[in-house]
């Protein structure tokens, strides 16, 4: 499957030029925002960890051993990069327990840069953000153009299409989500079930921001949506009052769109007619995802790129600095400027 077929089309139009994304660890900088106050004892150690070339779940088994204790003890917001250079969080419940020598865990891909202890353990989806510095080298592409459009950018937003890597390497999740919908059955394995559910959701949450991106309609709220402020999991429906909320011009408020599961979409109008069109579309896909319990969820269909900013430290380097709301993909900002030349290749751009 191409980039286009799990994404979507652009919503300002053909790329500027092309660069290379990932050349090195350092040209793409993750850092976790997490706004939660530590308390300075209880049983859980909380480690602020620094890692290049390392994925979230490897980094967590290098700490388990190293402090002795079951994997399962140890626990992190949300999984980063492993072809980068990310500061994130983790903890790991120590009841009873002096603080462990954590020294082993640390070589040159994986470093400890501070630790506090806390009550609560660190739960899945508690950072409220990432930040981002991306490097795009070798790039070639008018300049002009490229502030023009990232001013463009700051403010309208982007479609909050899920990222490609969402869905594996050519789509391969995609392709193995419709097997087993296929058969009507689920992987036995967690890890396996969770990626498989999670690509399917996000693909038919592409497919309703791609036709919305078509129509020129993702950026404003009709009557018959569900809105949702940026950084909140509830919603609610639009009639003709809350389409002129004056928060959907400054990216305060957005419509959504549906992550299929369990029960019927709350949306109406044109909005539900889009949405049941695609999910039938799809049929094995939706209904592989409601028999397998998912609840019906929304996400935004625009993002708002928080602290937008850029420069050209050399003239074939294109620097980023941003943030992003969690569970948002850096990646589909950086569609929405260049082509992606693979490393080592300098004339064959991957196309989106």
């Amino acid at each position: 499957m191409t980039e286009l077929e799990l994404l979507g089309p652009r919503a300002y139009g053909e790329a500027l030029g092309s660069a290379v994304l990932k050349a090195t660890a350092e040209d793409f900088q993750v850092d976790e925002v997490l706004e939660i106050p530590l308390t300075g004892d209880g049983e859980h150690l909380w480690i602020w960890v620094e890692k290049r070339g390392l994925n979230t779940e490897e980094a967590a088994r290098r700490i388990a051993k190293a402090a002795g204790v079951p994997l399962r003890t140890v626990s992190y917001a949300g999984l980063k990069d492993r072809q980068a250079l990310t500061r994130q969080w983790f903890s790991v419940q120590l009841p009873g327990k002096a603080d462990p020598d954590l020294s082993a865990a640390e070589n040159d891909t994986l470093k400890i840069l501070k630790t506090a202890r806390h009550k609560r353990k660190l739960q899945r989806g508690a950072h409220s953000a990432n930040g981002f510095t991306l490097r795009l080298t070798q790039f070639k592409g008018d300049a002009a153009a490229i502030d023009a459009r990232l001013q463009q950018i700051v403010l309208q937003g982007i479609p909050n299409y899920f990222g490609a890597q969402r869905f594996g390497h050519d789509g391969g999740n995609v392709v193995d989500a419709r097997g087993w919908a296929a058969r009507k059955a689920l992987p036995e394995q967690r890890n396996v079930r969770s990626r498989l559910l999670s690509a399917a959701r996000s693909f038919l949450f592409n497919k309703v921001l791609a036709a919305r991106v078509a129509d020129g309609t993702w950026q404003r709220a009709q009557v018959g949506d569900l809105l949702a402020f940026t950084d909140s999991r509830s919603f609610f429906p639009a009639g003709e009052a809350e389409c002129s909320d004056p928060r959907l011009a400054i990216l305060d408020l957005h419509p959504t769109g549906p992550q299929w599961g369990e029960g019927p979409s709350p949306a109406s109008g044109a909005t539900f007619a889009l949405e049941q069109a695609i999910a039938e579309g799809e049929a094995e896909l939706r209904d592989w995802l409601i028999n397998a319990g998912m609840s019906h969820e929304r996400r935004i269909l625009r993002l708002p790129i928080g602290g937008l900013s850029w420069h050209y430290p050399e003239s074939d380097i294109l620097q980023l600095e941003f943030v992003l709301p969690a569970g948002c993909f850096a990646t589909v900002l950086v569609r929405e400027l260049v082509d992606l030349v693979p490393v080592g290749q300098t004339d064959s751009p991957c196309v989106f």
